[in-house]
Formats: structure tokens, C-alpha cells, sequence
């Protein structure tokens, strides 16, 4: 069959992806190398992990790779598709997240996922999903924008209406809604990208096409990210902005312990807990019913930031 799923090309791009994304952060770092632990799913499956702590720039991150199988998908992948319940499946992903210790650099998350879910009588069905987030803790006009016309460009070649679905996807993807606030100013998000290709794409799909767009969101990911960092990494910082930052990092926190549908599903398929946890920040502050002090920068990036806004088209 010309379009079947390549699962083969797929794990190889993500293997790759994890080796480049390592090393250029490795790079920027200077100080920190990542650690590598190597596992195996007693179920089937297994992955790579690598985590970089106490770094000039990093205070910790990871970026992890991961294929995993099993009989049955768990329920958090078949919530949106109920039909495919019971069915065997092969998930495979790479997943970055980074807590610099400089206030000033936000943290940030990219995941990039396939998943197969095959029966003995009926075609496989195949997705991809992922897509990447920035959460700063004072926020810059010109690094929002540079995000967000970043994802853009990464989504054009697959039509105009790619980004603005793809990006109202992540505004409402990553919302607290026991906080009715988002977890920072959003990016793209993506999921169930099968044979009609990407959302808002006009329907241009079948493998290739997903596929290029899952490479095209992976690539782009350090043109994004590592211009703000270079930018913000220097900046001089006190007790009271890395207070400000702790109690934000509670927020994420919050998200992936109790929204993430990711996390869920890390753990619902018995995935290794130490590498689906290093996501979470190593220092967070909880403080009862805190509010910032009017017109502090505190505030600002409350009522400026921590609402959706079509950041690709604000001029700076």
C-alpha cells in the first residue's frame, strides 16, 4: 500500500531529532551535560532519557524518547477516539522540557508523538500529535512575537488556516480550568493528524504529508526557542523575581500533574515514572491566594501576557 504508515522512519527521525536537540542545547548551556538513562517497559517497549540539571543556563530539563507497545490503548488515547478501545497500539514520541533558572528565560515544552493502533481484520490506524508551548514568568513583546511568527512560518507550507486552528488549539489545550488561566502564551498544538492531514489544511494528506509536518514542527523548535534565551540569559535578576518564578512554576505544576492528557497516558501504560516526571520544576513555591501588586511586572504578565492574543500579527 503506497501510503502505509512508516513506523521504522518515524522512530528514526525522533531518535535523531533527540541527538540534535541535545547537543545544540548542550551548546548554549556551556556548563551542564545531559545524563542518559537507557530503560526497558517490562510490557513491551522502552527509551532513552536525558536530563540536564545545574547548568549556567538550565536549572533542569530532559528530553526523552520513548516507543512503547501493548494489547490495549489506554484511555486517555481513546478518549476522543472510542472506537479504536481494545485495540493493540504502538506509541512512539519525543518530549522536551526546560526550566532555566533565570527568571527572565521562560520554560518551555515540545512533544512530537505517532501512534498505531492496528486489529487482525481492519486497516491500522495511525496519528501523529504534538506541537510546542513557552511559559515565561516576565514576559517580552519581542520574544512572543518572534515564538509565535516562528510556529507560523513553520505551518505555512501546509496552508494558511494551519496556524490560527493550530494555535487556538494550544490556547485551549494548555488552560488551567480549575484556574480559568492559561499556563503561559501558548504556541501550536496538534492532534489526531492522520490521512486528512493537518488541521486546516484543506484536506492535502495521506502519510507523507502528516509527516512532513510533524519534521517541520521539530525543526523549526531551536530556530524558536534559542534566539529568546541568548536575549534574556544574561539578565540580572533578584530574590524577588526568583520567588515570582517558583510561585508560576506551581502552575505548571498544576497542568501536568492534573490536565496533561500525556502525563496520563505516560503513566496509564506503564511507562517509566522517573522520565514521565522530569518534566515537573525542581523548585516550586505554593503561596495561598497571592495576587501581584498592581501595575508591577508582576501583573503585567497576568494581564498582558496570560491571555490568548494573536501574537504572529502584532507589530513590534
Amino acid at each position: 500500500m503506497v501510503d502505509a504508515p512508516d513506523s521504522e522512519a518515524v522512530w528514526r527521525y525522533l531518535c535523531d531529532l533527540q541527538d540534535r536537540l541535545c547537543s545544540a542545547l548542550e551548546a548554549v548551556d556551556g556548563e551542564a551535560g545531559f545524563r542518559e538513562d537507557v530503560w526497558e517497559r517490562p510490557r513491551g517497549g522502552g527509551g532513552r532519557t536525558r536530563v540536564i540539571a545545574d547548568g549556567a543556563v538550565f536549572e533542569q530539563g530532559g528530553v526523552n524518547v520513548s516507543r512503547v507497545c501493548g494489547e490495549a490503548l489506554p484511555t486517555s488515547a481513546t478518549a476522543n477516539r472510542p472506537e479504536l478501545a481494545g485495540r493493540g497500539f504502538q506509541a512512539m514520541g519525543v518530549s522536551l522540557v526546560l526550566h532555566p533558572r533565570n527568571p527572565y528565560v521562560p520554560s518551555t515544552h515540545l512533544n512530537l508523538r505517532f501512534f498505531v493502533s492496528e486489529h487482525p481484520s481492519e486497516p491500522p490506524a495511525w496519528w501523529f500529535g504534538g506541537g510546542f508551548d513557552l511559559t515565561p514568568y516576565y514576559g517580552f513583546d519581542e520574544d512572543a512575537i518572534h515564538w509565535h511568527r516562528s510556529a507560523r512560518a513553520a505551518c505555512l507550507p501546509f496552508g494558511a488556516g494551519v496556524y490560527p486552528r493550530c494555535k487556538r488549539w494550544c490556547d485551549e489545550y494548555f488552560w488551567l480550568k480549575h484556574r480559568s488561566e492559561p499556563r503561559g502564551i501558548g504556541g501550536i498544538f496538534f492532534d489526531d493528524v492522520g490521512p486528512d492531514g493537518p488541521p486546516g489544511g484543506g484536506g492535502a494528506g495521506g502519510f507523507a504529508a502528516a509527516f512532513d509536518f510533524l519534521r517541520a514542527v521539530g525543526e523549526v523548535y531551536l530556530t524558536a526557542y534559542l534566539p529568546i534565551v541568548e536575549r534574556r540569559r544574561n539578565l540580572v535578576y533578584g530574590e524577588r523575581e526568583r520567588s515570582f518564578q517558583k510561585y508560576r512554576r506551581g502552575r505548571y505544576v498544576e497542568f501536568n500533574l492534573v490536565c496533561d492528557r500525556g502525563t496520563l497516558f505516560g503513566l496509564q501504560s506503564g511507562g517509566r515514572t522517573e522520565s514521565i516526571l522530569m518534566s515537573l520544576p525542581p523548585e516550586v513555591s505554593f503561596r495561598y491566594d497571592w495576587k501581584p501588586e498592581p501595575g508591577s511586572p508582576e501583573a503585567r504578565l497576568c494581564e498582558h501576557f496570560l491571555a490568548p492574543r494573536e501574537w504572529a500579527d502584532v507589530r513590534p
